[in-house]
């Protein structure tokens, strides 16, 4: 495991909530809270933006994806709705969560609750280079499911 510096800037909105931090030790991702002023609504088949107040500053050659909590999916039917979420290493603004309601049921959103889970990781940029002719593979053009039974 590796460690990289991440540095995090608390925005007026969210100064009295703790920083986003590993639930244990081979945790792979940080927990973000939301940082609403007061309780969001999010009703079924609806979304929200939910504000997280921090931004961070990432190494050039990183980027931070935003992933769902399996807790709320389970439980709730509740998911980041562009999930990965990603967060580039030159964007200095807040990082918000775009929150789907999949579930059956209203959910709210209150101040301080996990909403999410931040990866950082490392980005490779591809040379894409123009082909007139790919490769053959056994797979070839085959699409959705053409690899399973299913």
């Amino acid at each position: 495991m590796s460690l990289v510096e991440v540095k995090v800037m608390r925005l007026p909105h969210g100064a009295d909530l703790p920083l986003p931090a590993y639930q244990s030790a081979q945790a792979a991702g940080l927990d973000l809270l939301a940082a609403v002023s007061t309780d969001v609504m999010i009703a079924p088949g609806k979304r929200a933006l939910v504000p997280t107040g921090i931004a961070i500053a990432l190494s050039a050659g990183t980027e931070a994806q935003v992933r769902p909590r399996s807790g709320l999916a389970a439980k709730h039917g509740v998911t980041v709705l562009n999930s990965p979420g990603t967060i580039d290493a030159d964007y200095r603004g807040e990082i918000q969560v775009i929150l789907i309601n999949l579930g059956n049921a209203p959910f709210v959103v209150k101040r301080g609750e996990r909403i999410a889970q931040m990866i950082v990781a490392p980005v490779t940029h591809a040379a894409l280079s123009e082909a007139q002719t790919l490769d053959d593979t056994s797979r070839g053009g085959s699409g959705f499911g053409s690899t399973g039974t299913d």
